[in-house]
């Protein structure tokens, strides 16, 4: 699979998109005239959340294996949805519905086809240690110094829990500190092997789950909103024009716990496509609930 990034070049009528590095292609694939893809083309972009970097890279070896040309492109969120609203990209298996990637689906959601879930329970909220003597984000007092460790500015999560500073009284003194899903992740381990408080922007499923003892706080006030879907979006068209990797596509499911366990060998070093990759070969059944009706 080609890994290419791109990069927001400025407004002009539109949002403008540049291809800015690409990675190196697999020389295995099925090509041929007899494999199903024959060698056409696939672009799937996606957001760089450990989420999304495991179900893209999965799906994305399984289109490969088809006989497909695939392309994985890490995006910006609204950049992601502006790319499979007009065309620039094939599809996605990356929409946090119906609130974390909410403003994007009201302003690109009708420009493209929605898949439905690919996983279904998906949470966000604010996480904390077991240990932690807190329950409920509105028994918060003046734990982790009154601040709340977050991630990218302009995600969904940080977005809520913005709205959570507000639509909590005893948060009014809180702060809010984003930074990175990586640097998010190693201030969570560093308190922990500490014991010290931490509260966290966090979703699930993520790999911390797997690795360590946290709980997310209650949340009476609904800041956060309910569980999510995950949802694939395709590009109008797609179905017309490479309608064997839409349906894939479009059967594309699977659990938390399935998820979990690639985002764990990812966090642990382990190369995405190299993780993805060995779970489609341990996992055949479900890979073939995916390609029914269309694996020769």
């Amino acid at each position: 699979m080609k890994k290419i990034s791109w990069k927001h070049l400025g407004l002009t009528a539109g949002l403008g998109l540049s291809l800015v590095a690409a990675g190196c292609s697999t020389e295995d694939a099925k090509t041929d005239e007899d494999s199903v893809g024959k060698g056409q083309e696939i672009e799937l972009s996606y957001v760089e959340w450990d989420t999304e970097v495991a179900s893209t890279n999965v799906i994305g070896k399984v289109l490969e294996d088809l006989g497909y040309d695939v392309t994985l492109t890490p995006l910006d969120n609204a950049v992601m949805w502006q790319a499979v609203s007009s065309g620039d990209a094939d599809a996605m298996v990356a929409a946090w519905l119906p609130a974390t990637h909410g403003s994007q689906f009201e302003e690109y959601g009708d420009q493209m086809v929605n898949l439905g879930p690919n996983l279904e329970g998906a949470l966000v909220g604010l996480v904390v240690p077991e240990y932690m003597d807190v329950d409920s984000i509105a028994d918060l007092k003046d734990e982790a110094e009154m601040s709340i460790t977050g991630i990218e500015p302009g995600a969904g999560v940080v977005a809520a829990t913005e709205n959570a500073l507000n639509d909590y009284e005893n948060l009014s003194e809180w702060e809010l500190k984003t930074s990175s899903s990586g640097a998010m992740t190693v201030a969570l381990g560093q308190a922990i092997q500490n014991k010290e408080d931490i509260v966290i922007t966090g979703w699930s499923p993520h790999w911390m789950f797997a690795s360590y003892d946290l709980k997310y706080l209650e949340d009476p006030e609904n800041s956060f909103g309910e569980s999510e879907t995950i949802n694939t979006m395709a590009r109008e068209g797609l179905e017309e024009d490479m309608p064997e990797a839409y349906q894939v596509l479009d059967q594309f499911n699977w659990t938390t716990e399935e998820m979990e366990s690639i985002m764990l060998d990812i966090s642990e070093g382990e190369d995405p496509e190299d993780a993805a990759e060995a779970w489609i070969e341990a996992n055949p059944e479900r890979v073939a609930e995916w390609t029914e009706g269309v694996a020769k």
